[in-house]
């Protein structure tokens, strides 16, 4: 029911559309009664409509942030990327979702890749392939909750979609003297409790080499998930969400060694994410070594199990189902290395 009220000399009128409580404001009342009425029957009519006239794609991805990211291990960059999305494609995210059409997709994923000029005239620079395969990853998905859960759509605008080219997997290797200088420039000693941020840095790399483990889930360790007389670690994952369950890490010998001094902790790196990207790379520069990622110990760590586990036991190690994944992506021996050792 709409509600008229006097104001400041004038009036103001106030309606529940769509579940929302919104006003305005008159001169004259007869105008305000009139506006109340109009809005009250196109909310009206909306309601009427089938759910893929009523919402659009602005409205699917804010449900999908509210509702489904925070269930997510990634929620925080997920939701980045959607508002970036939303503030860069006003156009697309204010469609409604039965305009919604492959080419409109496909349009987006082209002035990703080569750049464009947001709604505010500034020039918004390209990203990589792999940047908007990320993209599309939780594009896909909102459309397929807004369809099988929401019953929102009837089909997916992404369906017939072609994506862009996978970028081709890093090759990079970790070189021992690369690990010697920046654990060297971090200040660690092997064998000691971190006593600061740059130290805990150098061990998280140390136990990355040794283990196999992601960045994150090294820096979730403490005493309450790892246990070195088994020699494992009970670590969260990203689909973790869907498996119900988390992943349990077996470590080296060395790992485990390496974690000892800190193993009794309640947090064995007192250490965000962010910041060990940041002191990490920091190290890294002032070494002047070129090319490496934290993220290239990982793969490390599995190209040097590979040479003692199975691939089923390697893929334990490394929590992956896709076996393509470990073989084109994380195993990272050369043809040279390999003849080599046959």
């Amino acid at each position: 029911m709409a509600s008229i009220t006097k104001y400041k000399g004038g009036y103001r009128a106030f309606v529940i559309v769509d579940g929302k409580r919104t006003s305005k404001t008159f001169d004259i009342k007869r105008l305000a009664v009139a506006w109340a009425a109009a809005e009250e029957t196109a909310s009206r009519e909306r309601k009427s409509l089938p759910e893929v006239e009523r919402h659009t794609v602005h409205d699917m991805l804010t449900r999908y942030v509210r509702d489904v990211c925070p269930n997510k291990k990634g929620a925080r960059p997920e939701k980045l990327r959607i508002a970036a999305f939303l503030r860069n494609f006003p156009l697309l995210a204010d469609k409604k979702l039965a305009d919604v059409k492959t080419p409109d997709i496909a349009a987006w994923r082209d002035a990703r890749l080569a750049g464009f000029y947001g709604p505010d005239g500034q020039s918004v620079a390209r990203v990589s392939a792999a940047s908007v395969l990320r993209d599309i990853a939780w594009l896909s998905h909102a459309f397929t909750v807004a369809k099988n859960e929401w019953h929102w759509i009837a089909h997916k605008p992404l369906d017939g979609f072609k994506l862009p080219p996978a970028p081709v997997p890093r090759d990079r290797r970790v070189l021992p003297r690369e690990v010697r200088l920046i654990v060297r420039r971090l200040g660690y000693v092997t064998g000691v409790a971190p006593q600061t941020k740059q130290q805990s840095v150098a061990l998280a790399f140390l136990v990355g080499l040794r283990s196999g483990m992601r960045a994150g889930e090294i820096l979730s360790l403490g005493r309450a998930n790892l246990d070195l007389q088994k020699r494992i670690a009970t670590v969260e994952h990203k689909t973790q969400h869907l498996t119900g369950r988390p992943r349990i890490v077996p470590l080296t010998r060395k790992s485990a060694r390496l974690l000892r001094p800190v193993a009794h902790m309640e947090k064995c790196f007192d250490v965000s994410s962010a910041s060990l990207d940041a002191l990490f790379r920091k190290a890294r520069d002032q070494m002047l070594i070129k090319g490496l990622h934290f993220h290239d110990s990982r793969a490390e760590a599995l190209t040097r199990l590979s040479r003692k586990v199975d691939v089923m036991t390697l893929a334990k190690i490394s929590g992956h189902k896709d076996l393509s994944i470990l073989q084109n992506t994380y195993y990272r021996e050369s043809a040279e290395d390999i003849a080599a050792r046959i």
